[in-house]
């Protein structure tokens, strides 16, 4: 049994057995057939998720367009490649086909990890690889803890390349026009303001 009182699931699962074995608030990735938990998110990883989620949710309403979900929500990138959870979710309009109720069909157009002690590994290396190959146009990386931001854009090929952050420490989204992100703010005390961000972006005065 798991902590819930939840039967465990057999090996050999296939991804259809796991949404249908997977239940509302239970954090876990399909992988080679078996259910893998993930351990339970503290701040400030807890802060800047839904900080994140909240302006992509922000940007889709403004826009009247576009897709965004925080976790827990499944996407399998390919047929033959984990059921992944990354931390935000995002889904431009022309690929919301890609949607379905519980998980996404397919690459998002971003997928946003932001890294803790337990998850540095698999996020830096097997997910790395997989949302690359699965396709999902830009990875942005988070690590609270050692205060780093890093941004990958597909390349020639679909490989990701690094973005490039100037001196004035802004990432600007290929993905999403007009979407920049100053790293700085993920590291304050108190991060900044939603109201202070749209300002930031020109969508408020």
């Amino acid at each position: 049994m798991t902590m819930t009182g939840k039967p465990e699931p057999p090996e050999g699962l296939t991804y259809e057995q796991f949404l249908e074995w997977l239940s509302d608030g239970t954090r876990a990735e399909w992988v080679n057939g078996k259910a893998i938990y993930l351990s339970p998110v503290a701040d400030p990883h807890a802060a800047i998720v839904l900080w994140l989620g909240a302006l992509f949710e922000i940007l889709c309403e403004e826009r009247g367009a576009g897709w965004a979900r925080v976790a827990p929500f499944q996407m399998k990138t390919g047929p033959d490649l984990p059921g992944r959870e990354p931390d935000v979710l995002y889904v431009a309009p022309e690929n919301l086909s890609r949607v379905k109720r519980t998980y996404v069909d397919g690459p998002a157009d971003i997928a946003v990890e932001v890294v803790s002690p337990e998850s540095a590994a698999r996020d830096r290396g097997e997910k790395f690889y997989e949302y690359e190959r699965g396709g999902v146009r830009e990875y942005w990386l988070i690590d609270p803890e050692r205060k780093q931001a890093e941004f990958y854009q597909q390349g020639p090929g679909g490989l990701y390349v690094p973005a490039v952050i100037g001196d004035d420490s802004i990432f600007r989204s290929r993905v999403i026009e007009g979407l920049m992100l100053d790293v700085r703010w993920l590291w304050q005390e108190k991060l900044p303001t939603l109201l202070s961000v749209l300002k930031a972006w020109g969508i408020i005065t």
